[in-house]
């Protein structure tokens, strides 16, 4: 706690030593009596008084919300001695705004006295969030003496980002052997019809397909049976890219990154499929691929963590953590496509033979064009460079997508989708 004076106790002193030798120079006693209250004013407001100990405490009405959601905070104010004026602040982190209530605020304690301030707070953008920065201010009656305190009570508000609507995920070119609900390309014992065959010594009985075979009885008189698909979950692999950002204001292409990262995350793990992370930046943070609730929220945790940190060094792929990236896994990179080393170590990907997709998150709409004719014709380079960059990845057999903030991103990937049944149909 820190102790002052107002700046009214020299003006005070001043006028009331003025007076006083005013009327002793000037022999005129009225003089003095002018300066008296401000001397009286002086004499009681300086005297020592009871510390007020004045206590807060902050409470959360929940720990974790969504882009958008309000969250509750009340502060509970609690003072032993009177405080005849008491300014509270709670300092809020850049990304939460108040919705309701006053802060700062000033209120009045008794003796044993409390007070509760309720506030509602609105999460503007996904983080992680730590409040209790508390400050108060207290004035005496007279407002001679002026004191401030700080509080720090930590409390975690993880704020997620808001996912995307997403009907329909990519299908990978490969399954894995564990039992989920995408169905694979092999034959085997399944839910998903594929074909018919002769029946074979070993083959249940429960397979065997009665109407096909009666249709056969005059022709060869054996026994037909079902051939069917498996179900069986897939690797996921998000690769975030987190070398630059384009930013206009509190826009950003990483706001955009994290949250159809988050989306993607939360759709294929409720599939069942195994699902990792990789963050491929100046700092390299990865996950390795796991399934269920408690996966989800290792992603979504270290989603809110993601920066850009700036970093000169070239990375490459072989940096990368070898059990990160399993054999015949879906990688979805989710890139502005920005940085040179990023474009690399896709195409390194590509060359060692990974199921690789990129979503590029577009950083067209963050950069104007431009006022002059040579900004203009810069403006118009990139973009050719761009298509260019696009059509390399596309002539090595990877699909592209191109997302921005308007367009769904539903409908964006049913483009990759459909480029990739095409691939695959033209292989076959």
């Amino acid at each position: 706690m820190t102790r002052s004076a107002s700046p009214r106790v020299p003006a005070y002193a001043s006028l009331a030593a003025i007076g006083l030798l005013g009327a002793l120079a000037a022999r005129r006693p009225e003089l003095a009596v002018l300066a008296a209250p401000f001397a009286l004013t002086l004499a009681f407001g300086l005297r020592p008084e009871r510390t007020s100990g004045v206590s807060v405490n902050l409470s959360l009405t929940r720990a974790r919300a969504l882009e958008g959601d309000e969250i509750g905070a009340e502060l509970l104010v609690t003072s032993v001695a009177p405080v005849e004026r008491l300014e509270l602040l709670l300092v809020l982190p850049r990304g939460l705004e108040l919705v309701s209530g006053e802060n700062p605020v000033a209120i009045r304690l008794g003796w044993d006295d409390e007070r509760r301030v309720e506030l509602t707070l609105r999460a503007v953008r996904w983080g992680n969030y730590v409040l209790g920065d508390i400050r108060l201010r207290g004035r005496d009656r007279l407002g001679l003496k002026v004191w401030e305190q700080q509080f720090r009570q930590p409390k975690t508000l993880r704020v997620y980002p808001l996912p995307e609507t997403l009907r329909q995920l990519l299908p990978p070119a490969a399954t894995q052997a564990n039992t989920g609900n995408q169905v694979a390309r092999l034959k085997g014992e399944g839910l998903e019809f594929a074909d018919l065959r002769p029946f074979a010594p070993g083959d249940r009985v429960r397979s065997i397909n009665w109407r096909a075979s009666a249709r056969r009885a005059g022709m060869s008189g054996e026994l037909v049976v079902n051939e069917r698909h498996p179900e069986r979950n897939a690797d996921v692999i998000l690769f975030l890219d987190t070398f630059a950002e384009a930013r206009t204001g509190t826009a950003s292409s990483l706001d955009l990154a994290v949250r159809a990262t988050a989306t993607l995350a939360t759709r294929y793990l409720e599939r069942r499929d195994r699902v990792g992370l990789v963050s491929f930046g100046g700092m390299l943070r990865w996950l390795v691929p796991g399934m269920g609730l408690a996966q989800r929220y290792r992603i979504v945790d270290a989603l809110l963590e993601t920066e850009v940190v700036f970093n000169y060094v070239w990375k490459d792929v072989s940096i990368i953590p070898a059990r990160t990236l399993p054999p015949q896994a879906l990688v979805i990179a989710v890139t502005p496509l920005l940085d040179d080393r990023s474009v690399a170590a896709l195409l390194d990907l590509r060359a060692r033979g990974h199921d690789l997709v990129v979503l590029e998150i577009s950083p067209v709409p963050f950069a104007e064009p431009g006022e002059s004719e040579l900004e203009r014709l810069a403006h118009r380079l990139w973009l050719l460079h761009r298509q260019e960059l696009r059509a390399r990845y596309e002539s090595i057999g990877v699909a592209v997508a191109t997302w921005r903030e308007d367009l769904p991103l539903d409908a964006v990937l049913e483009g990759v989708r459909a480029y990739r049944r095409h691939a695959r149909l033209a292989r076959v």
